[in-house]
């Protein structure tokens, strides 16, 4: 069976979830440049890629984290994937809110979670990790044993995965964006130069020597 890694990425690229456009950058929020567009939500409207992810999901949490007894959503674009994952490895599911909410019972954690149950965190996109770790700690205070968390994707950011690190939470990424990038430039979607270029973004996205 063809490695997951290189799976995932084509995935990615055939659907366009991850676009490289390396000699017309995007801007960010931040004014900064970038090679590289990321909707991994594109995966829910392609069936075959969708069923990709999703058992790819399921695999590694098996693999990674066998003890796991609740998977929990980061909202949104970690809800969808958590319920298909939950109903493949017949487990409970729930999401964490961005933040609580301002009516009714004012829950930031939807869905049922006891003290001291055994969590898998599922996202889709992890670039420097802050959204993640933040719903790590709704988690941990809700008295939530995190194992750790599942992502389709990372940037693989030195930013990201010191803080990753510093809070003590183990992520396992279905593909990352030195795969992506080589896979890309393999596929025909990029020049084979361009991948060095990409590299030199993801080691410092404020640099933005990488830009012809």
């Amino acid at each position: 069976m063809e490695n997951i890694q290189k799976l995932i990425a084509k995935d990615l690229l055939k659907i366009k979830a991850v676009f490289f456009r390396p000699n017309e950058p995007f801007t960010w929020a931040s004014g900064i440049k970038s090679p590289v567009y990321c909707d991994n939500r594109l995966t829910l409207t392609s069936v075959e890629v969708r069923n990709d992810v999703e058992n790819a999901l399921a695999k590694t949490i098996q693999e990674n984290y066998p003890e796991v007894e609740v998977l929990m959503g980061t909202s949104t674009a970690g809800i969808a994937h958590a319920a298909i994952t939950g109903h493949l490895l017949n487990l409970p599911m729930g999401y964490v809110r961005s933040g609580a909410k301002d009516h009714g019972r004012q829950n930031q954690i939807e869905g049922r979670l006891e003290k001291g149950q055994k969590v898998v965190v599922v996202e889709d996109l992890i670039s420097t990790g802050g959204s993640v770790i933040e719903v790590v700690n709704v988690l941990r205070e809700a008295g939530a044993e995190v194992l750790g968390v599942v992502s389709i994707f990372t940037y693989g950011m030195k930013k990201g995965l010191d803080r990753l690190n510093e809070a003590n939470v183990k992520n396992v990424s279905l593909t990352n964006f030195d795969v992506i990038a080589e896979t890309a430039a393999e596929e025909g979607y990029i020049a084979t130069e361009d991948v060095e270029r990409l590299i030199k973004f993801r080691n410092n996205p404020s640099d933005e020597s990488w830009i012809k």
